[in-house]
């Protein structure tokens, strides 16, 4: 069964830091990408970053490229999450998920396509 837990979230300040891990178990962990995706209160599911299974492929949301860095452990089977210069609209619960996930973007935003997380995910709250 697969199994994703994600942690470290909390509340921080605008312009501060958090690192969130992702935890998995079930799957051959490092055959496999990773995604990251978020849910702001009220909205729908927001594709954030992917990783390619070595690590060497990496994308980000326009809305987090140059703040979030996507990276990922095989050896212990953690994928990880570093937030920096967080703002009000980073505001969400963040899960992580299996494998690439269909998304559908427009002007900088992505949105995610058929996709239920099946994780608690972390909650990360920025406010001052």
């Amino acid at each position: 069964e697969v199994q994703l837990v994600e942690s470290g979230g909390g509340l921080v300040q605008p312009g501060g830091s958090l690192r969130l891990s992702c935890a998995a178990s079930g799957f051959e962990f490092r055959r496999y990408a990773m995604t990251w995706v978020r849910q702001a209160p009220g909205k729908g599911l927001e594709w954030v970053s992917e990783i390619s299974t070595g690590g060497r492929w990496i994308n980000y949301a326009d809305s987090v490229k140059g703040r979030f860095t996507i990276s990922r452990d095989n050896p212990k089977n953690i994928l990880y999450l570093q937030l920096t210069s967080l703002n009000t609209e980073d505001t969400a619960i963040y899960y992580c998920a299996k494998d690439y996930i269909a998304k559908s973007c427009s002007g900088g935003y992505c949105g995610v396509l058929e996709y239920k997380p099946s994780s608690q995910g972390t909650q990360v709250t920025v406010s001052s």
